[in-house]
């Protein structure tokens, strides 16, 4: 996103007042990140950890803490509640009472039960956690939404250039998580990339394009058959939305190559989603749009019952501060 949108989000964000949790309560771009979302009032922080640690680290980098919650998985009273909480939806894994109170006391697992009980309304880690080890217990704990059971990832690309998708903005998925979805997975994923379009970045109305080597049959493959079945899927799942497949990259972005490739088609040319057919293609494809097209990439993940964000554990204190935002608005 441009500053000019992210500003936008962030006034949309203080209407909200929405509580982010952080389970990386000590870390110091978290804590810096917090006493800035405190200060601006775009949202409600809770920092968790030990509180003694968390001063330490905010007289360290000279953050004002004023006003910020902090709680400490290790003594708080909600802890037994959640361990309650934890076993019920655990025990059929064979999770005991002992070991839920066990788990409880680390930060990520109190963080998801908090936001499962509603004491928060999202999380944020991933400035020292990896991925996975955020999504487990999110999938674990707060699961997917109902009709999904895919978590994925959505890329919102700000590019210099306005003729593209809706004034510059692109939605790309998916860029993070599910190495090789299959169909039935690219048609999830594409259903809820253009919900976080209307929900998330105010898309009135998402044209999502599935994209492949191949438009409308120019080349035949079990790649290019994968795209083209996850198209049929995802208008079985969503028959009012704008969709087409399989469209080559162009195809679905140039107006004239769209008109020549896919004549007829509600997408081709003026795609504003852009669902990629693997991980590797989406990956290598969002970072050639930040680093070549000179655009703005911020990520979320989609398709949980509530929102958790996973950060770069190379991210920056603003990094943090823009996913908080992103977060709130999810939520």
């Amino acid at each position: 996103m441009t500053m000019r949108m992210m500003e936008r989000a962030k006034e949309a964000a203080r209407g909200l007042c929405r509580t982010i949790v952080f389970p990386e309560g000590d870390e110091p771009r978290t804590v810096q990140a917090a006493a800035i979302l405190r200060r601006e009032g775009l949202a409600r922080p809770v920092l968790l950890g030990a509180s003694e640690k968390i001063r330490e680290t905010a007289a360290q980098t000279g953050a004002d803490l004023t006003g910020v919650e902090t709680a400490d998985p290790e003594t708080d009273g909600r802890a037994a509640g959640y361990a309650e909480t934890l076993y019920q939806l655990r025990k059929h894994r064979g999770l005991t009472p002992e070991e839920a109170a066990a788990q409880v006391r680390e930060p990520m697992v109190f963080g998801m039960l908090m936001v499962k009980a509603g004491g928060a309304d999202g999380l944020v880690s991933g400035a020292v956690h990896t991925t996975g080890q955020m999504l487990r217990p999110a999938l674990q704990i707060i699961r997917t939404k109902p009709g999904t059971d895919i978590v994925s990832s959505a890329f919102l690309i700000e590019c210099p250039d306005k003729s593209l998708g809706q004034d510059g903005l692109l939605l790309y998925a998916d860029c993070v998580v599910v190495p090789d979805p299959t169909a039935r997975e690219l048609a999830q994923i594409a259903v809820t990339t253009a919900e976080t379009a209307r929900t998330l970045c105010s898309v009135e109305e998402p044209r999502v394009a599935m994209l492949s080597f191949s438009t409308k049959g120019s080349a035949e493959h079990a790649l290019v058959a994968k795209v083209r079945e996850a198209t049929a899927l995802a208008h079985e799942l969503a028959p009012d939305l704008l969709l087409d497949g399989e469209l080559q990259f162009d195809a679905a972005l140039v107006p004239e190559v769209g008109a020549s490739k896919a004549p007829g088609s509600p997408v081709a040319g003026r795609a504003n989603v852009l669902i990629f057919p693997d991980l590797q293609a989406g990956n290598i494809g969002y970072k050639i749009t930040q680093r070549i097209g000179k655009a703005q990439a911020f990520a979320v993940l989609q398709g949980l019952a509530k929102p958790c964000n996973d950060l770069s554990r190379g991210c920056s204190v603003e990094d943090i501060v823009n996913t908080a935002v992103l977060t709130a608005l999810q939520a």
